[in-house]
C-alpha cells in the first residue's frame, strides 16, 4: 500500500465520495476543483492506499422488512485471545449481526442485530446468542428509531 500525504483536494474527494459513492468523476473534479482525469488518478491513489475501503449502497431496512434494530452489550467469561477470535468468528457467521466492537472494559463487546420483528429477534437471542459458547451477560437495548446517521468520519479541510 503507498503511503499518500492527503491535501485538500484529496479531502474534498474522500468526503464527496462519504456523501454519494455513486458520483461520477466528472461530477467529483467540479466539486474538488479539478479536471476528470486527475480526479479518478487521484482517487485511485486514495483507494489504494487504504483510504477507501469500498463502495456500498445505504439500503433502507424496513423496505426489506427489518423492522427492528437491537444493540447488545455481551460479556464474555473467559477473555484469552483464542476466546475473543472464536467469538467474533462467531458473531460473523451470523447474518443478522450488522456490526461488532470489542469494547475496553465491561462489556466486551457491542453489537447490532437487525431482525424482521420481535419473534425472529427473541429466536436469535435465545437460540445463537445466550447459548453461545463463552457468553456471561447479554444486555438488549432495541431502538425505537434512528434520529441521525452519518456514514464514515468527518472530513474537514484545512484552512
Amino acid at each position: 500500500m503507498k503511503n499518500v500525504k492527503l491535501d485538500n483536494i484529496d479531502k474534498i474527494i474522500l468526503r464527496e465520495l462519504q456523501e454519494n459513492g455513486r458520483i461520477t468523476n466528472v461530477e467529483l473534479a467540479q466539486k474538488a476543483g479539478i479536471s476528470p482525469p486527475p480526479c479518478l488518478r487521484r482517487t485511485h491513489a486514495l483507494e489504494e492506499a487504504g483510504y477507501i475501503r469500498g463502495y456500498h449502497a445505504d439500503i433502507v431496512p424496513e423496505k426489506l422488512d427489518y423492522n427492528l434494530t437491537v444493540f447488545i452489550q455481551i460479556t464474555l467469561s473467559h477473555h484469552a485471545e483464542k476466546d475473543l477470535d472464536n467469538f467474533a468468528k462467531l458473531l460473523q457467521s451470523w447474518p443478522q449481526v450488522r456490526f461488532c466492537y470489542m469494547l475496553a472494559g465491561d462489556p466486551d463487546f457491542l453489537i447490532k442485530v437487525v431482525a424482521k420483528n420481535w419473534p425472529a429477534f427473541q429466536e436469535f437471542l435465545t437460540t445463537e446468542l445466550i447459548s453461545a459458547p463463552n457468553v456471561a451477560q447479554v444486555k438488549s437495548l432495541p431502538t425505537v428509531r434512528r434520529m441521525h446517521y452519518s456514514a464514515g468520519v468527518p472530513i474537514e479541510e484545512d484552512l
